[in-house]
């Protein structure tokens, strides 16, 4: 309900008065810029010299190739942070701190079949080098990887025309009940579905791509064991294992 968080992008208005919308709108992104995104850069993002940023690929893919495509671009505007030279007001938060790792990790790895995990992280690392365009990391160690902080299904395999499709199974966050899920093939090429989604397209045409939402299931655990996960000890060993 801040007015400093409620403002909208408009057209620029020659000439445009004091007590206009315009200036309105300009007045709250000031604000905002120097209330909200300053303090947070000094006080913490600038601080860092690890990042992990988390992609949500799957949900993209499932809604569709424009989705995916706004992933995209707006990944290489996220990622314009971390060269602060491309931006003078970062740069002058930054003030010359530079990071030394980033993760980018593909969540969710849960809904797929481990087998399908590499495809994922390779679309992933194809996001990642279209949007880093506008970025550098020269100096920084970059990795992709596909992570479930909580694992929340089983895998399994089930015949289906014919064919024998792996997948995974788990219990629905919305209903409770118990459901089996393919999410779909993805294509070992990621330009399968990163040019289609550049080009416009307005629905994939080799696949359809499902995805559901699992609930955690019930833990039984042995005094020291910690939930079941995918690739969450190999994430922090890349980002903080040297430190330890």
């Amino acid at each position: 309900g801040s007015p400093v968080l409620t403002f909208a992008p408009l057209a620029k208005v020659e000439g445009a008065g004091r007590k206009s919308l315009w200036r309105e709108m300009e007045r709250r992104y000031e604000a905002y810029k120097s209330k909200v995104v300053t303090p947070f850069f000094r006080e913490h993002f600038a601080k860092i010299d690890r990042q992990v940023v988390l992609i949500d690929a799957l949900g993209a893919i499932h809604k569709g190739p424009e989705a995916l495509e706004d992933m995209r671009r707006a990944m290489s505007d996220i990622l314009s942070a971390f060269k602060p030279g491309q931006n003078a007001f970062l740069k002058r938060l930054f003030m010359g701190r530079r990071v030394e790792k980033i993760l980018f990790a593909a969540t969710k790895a849960d809904h797929l079949h481990h087998v399908q995990h590499a495809a994922l992280t390779g679309i992933v690392e194809a996001l990642v080098r279209a949007a880093s365009d506008r970025a550098s990391f020269a100096g920084a160690e970059v990795r992709a990887m596909s992570i479930a902080a909580l694992r929340a299904t089983e895998e399994a395999e089930m015949r289906h025309d014919g064919e024998m499709l792996k997948l995974v199974r788990g219990k629905l966050l919305e209903s409770g009940k118990h459901a089996a899920l393919y999410a779909g093939a993805l294509p070992a090429d990621p330009s399968k579905l990163l040019q289609p989604a550049r080009e416009g397209a307005e629905r994939w045409l080799e696949e359809d791509y499902q995805i559901m939402n699992f609930a955690p299931a019930v833990l039984e655990l042995a005094r020291g064991d910690g939930p079941p996960h995918i690739r969450l000890d190999r994430a922090a060993e890349f980002l903080i294992g040297d430190r330890l």
